[in-house]
């Protein structure tokens, strides 16, 4: 197991001994047939990650990167909050008849302000600073806004991340409202997945190295519909008890401009799943 197969084991077992919201009122989440979706959840997790080892993706189940670097991709290059410019069906549930999921994630993105350093995108200005003042403490990206949020087809669940340079090297925490635990925000899952080769981006294109990613889940849950199938990936954890190495990502192209990255510009090196992927329901 790498490192972070070890966090994913612990949190999933810290998780299954936290507390039901079985008849809590308010809860918005439902499964296909509508069915409450309850979880079990814990309060305030934290996970750490020396970049310069590897990408934080987990091996007990199957994790499809690319996807999750597309999705990425499509909200932080692409700047957009249409389901047409992303090659994939996981927002689907939540787009209106043109494609739109509202004034969510990209829209959010695109939006151009005026800061001290000029009129320009929250990701212009992030750039701009790496590049220019990269000892600036002041680097910080928000998806959240609750002016908009009636108009989100789905509020933000990562919402804000924070830069710091630190010794030449590029550092960043990740703050999470909520997150699923086995579909998204587990140790070495969708959304570490994406914000650590956020980092790598970033670095890539401002000459720096990549130092350590935190990532804050305050609300990290597992529906109910989930706990067997963590529970069979702890089990698939603990028989494969050896130490191994992350695996590295690589980026393969010389990209200057951060809103030139593809999937293409990609590459995962030593990535061996110790089980595939089964589909796992969602709920909307």
């Amino acid at each position: 197991m790498n490192y972070a197969d070890k966090l994913f084991l612990k949190e999933g077992k810290d998780i299954l001994a936290g507390i039901t919201n079985d008849g809590v009122t308010g809860v918005r989440p439902v499964w296909s047939d509508g069915t409450t979706a309850n979880t079990i959840a814990k309060f305030g997790s934290i996970t750490r990650y020396d970049l310069s080892k590897g990408l934080p993706i987990t091996t007990l189940r199957r994790q499809f990167w690319k996807g999750a670097i597309q999705e990425l991709i499509w909200i932080w290059v692409k700047n957009s909050n249409n389901i047409k410019d992303l090659p994939l069906k996981i927002w689907d549930s939540w787009a209106d008849e043109n494609g739109s999921i509202g004034k969510a994630y990209g829209y959010q993105l695109a939006k151009k302000i005026e800061f001290p350093e000029g009129f320009m995108t929250q990701v212009e200005r992030v750039i701009y600073l790496l590049k220019n003042k990269p000892g600036d403490r002041r680097m910080v990206v928000t998806i959240w806004n609750n002016e908009d949020m009636k108009d989100m087809g789905l509020v933000p669940c990562a919402h804000t991340i924070t830069f710091s340079v630190i010794g030449g090297k590029l550092n960043a925490v990740l703050d999470q409202r909520s997150g699923d635990f086995l579909a998204a925000s587990g140790p070495g899952g969708y959304n570490e997945i994406q914000y650590a080769t956020l980092i790598y981006m970033l670095a890539h294109i401002s000459n720096l190295d990549v130092g350590e990613f935190v990532h804050l889940t305050v609300n990290h849950h597992i529906y109910d519909r989930h706990i067997e199938y963590v529970k069979e990936l702890i089990k698939i954890g603990e028989e494969f008890n050896t130490n191994s190495d992350m695996p590295k990502l690589v980026i393969k192209n010389d990209v200057k401009d951060f809103f030139d990255f593809k999937i293409e510009d990609f590459e995962l090196i030593g990535y061996q799943p110790k089980s595939k992927s089964n589909k796992i329901e969602i709920a909307i």
